[in-house]
């Protein structure tokens, strides 16, 4: 073997080491209440919805890179710096909201799970506690390099939407035409569907999550160049398997004018229409990201809580070394879990009421990201470009008009 060779390949392993964060925090972000959006929005309004992925997916990848290029300069997690530059107080205000939104989405995530097992006629009884189990084992057993081949491992239930896609055979041209070039309609269904889909892309954990992986893993200035593709890829990633579920639910109940409530409703009329195994290949797909949500919801929580108050953090250290971190991601899954077990508990307004606390906390949250990263006593010669700035500024003010609108059609409705 060649020196060249031997060097070829010493880079290659070193670039699969960098790589995970930005791929795991933008595919978790298809998470249950992700899905079913998309699943709606594909057997309501067919392929019409496509073209916003595109700026959708422009903006995603905006601010996780800017997140991601913060913690490789500060090696200091998102809630640190808002504490250090904000005070205590508005870290406070931010926290406690995340904190609920986060809940709210870990529930919904052990919703889906619940229905996944209904559709194979398991009882919920069984699959949720027995998934919490899961969820909380892996993560107290395994450090962080470790755990992030678990996730790695996750995305692959995520290929299943690219097979649920080409099974329903659809047109081809006419979902490249709706993908690249708009329609758009004022009916208030889908101006709704529209908001949810950006409100369910671009979240706030996310932010923090992958900042605090960034730190977590140890990610030097020198090696982010890496990082920013591994930001990139993810963020276009999550958003192709956005296309195949719309496009999927739109070849086949849009076609036949099925309407639906939630994912698993999809995943049931695939069956007759499609053939028996497009059924079951959706709705797996649908566990390994309800699953994939249920590991990094809590550890997101208990890595910004955790940060805001100064604690240790990270699953590289032990329970004794970071006891109020593994408390809080602890007590978000049995809490989350527990509530899927109360009979008749409303999951659809859950998953709703999720989406509303994320709404009002993500402005709270992008403004602080931008002025941080702009700010040169902080990032120093990695500041952002002024450019990069107004862009942040104006993407940030369609996200929050967007979000008001969708806060204000959601109480309304």
């Amino acid at each position: 073997m060649t020196s060249r060779l031997k060097t070829r390949i010493a880079s290659i392993i070193f670039i699969l080491g960098i790589i995970g964060p930005g791929i795991i925090t933008s595919a978790v972000d298809n998470d249950a209440g992700g899905i079913t959006t998309y699943s709606i929005a594909g057997a309501h309004f067919g392929y019409s919805l496509l073209w916003s992925l595109i700026p959708i997916t422009l903006f995603l990848i905006i601010f996780q890179e800017i997140c991601a290029r913060m913690g490789a300069i500060t090696g200091k997690g998102l809630a640190d710096l808002i504490r250090e530059r904000f005070g205590l107080k508005l870290t406070m205000f931010i926290m406690i909201g995340l904190v609920f939104a986060n809940l709210f989405i870990t529930v919904s995530e052990f919703a889906g799970i619940a229905a996944v097992g209904q559709f194979f006629g398991i009882s919920k009884l069984l699959i949720v506690p027995l998934a919490a189990m899961v969820v909380l084992g892996i993560i107290l057993w395994l450090n962080y390099r470790s755990l992030e081949k678990v996730f790695l491992f996750l995305i692959l239930f995520y290929f299943l939407y690219a097979a649920s896609a080409i099974m329903a055979k659809p047109d081809w041209a006419l979902v490249f035409k709706e993908t690249f070039v708009p329609s758009f309609s004022l009916d208030k269904e889908y101006l709704f569907l529209l908001i949810g889909i950006i409100g369910t892309t671009i979240t706030p954990w996310m932010q923090f999550y992958l900042q605090s992986s960034i730190v977590e893993k140890g990610i030097k200035v020198s090696e982010y160049r890496y990082s920013r593709w591994d930001v990139i890829i993810g963020s276009i990633f999550t958003d192709v398997i956005a296309f195949f579920i719309i496009v999927t639910c739109a070849a086949v109940l849009f076609t036949n004018n099925i309407s639906i409530e939630t994912a698993i409703d999809g995943a049931k009329a695939l069956v007759p229409l499609v053939g028996s195994y497009a059924g079951p290949i959706f709705a797996l797909g649908f566990f390994g990201s309800a699953l994939f949500g249920a590991f990094i919801l809590p550890i997101s929580t208990a890595f910004y809580v955790s940060e805001a108050f100064g604690w240790e953090s990270g699953v590289n250290k032990t329970f004794e070394q970071a006891r109020g971190f593994y408390i809080m991601l602890i007590s978000i899954v049995i809490l989350s879990a527990s509530i899927i077990l109360i009979p008749q508990i409303p999951l659809v307004k859950l998953i709703v009421l999720a989406q509303v606390v994320n709404g009002i906390i993500l402005p709270l949250v992008l403004i602080p990201i931008i002025l941080l990263s702009s700010n040169e006593r902080i990032m120093k010669e990695h500041v952002n470009p002024r450019w990069l700035t107004v862009v942040s500024w104006i993407a940030t003010g369609i996200i929050i008009i967007v979000d008001i609108t969708m806060i204000g059609s959601t109480l309304i409705a």
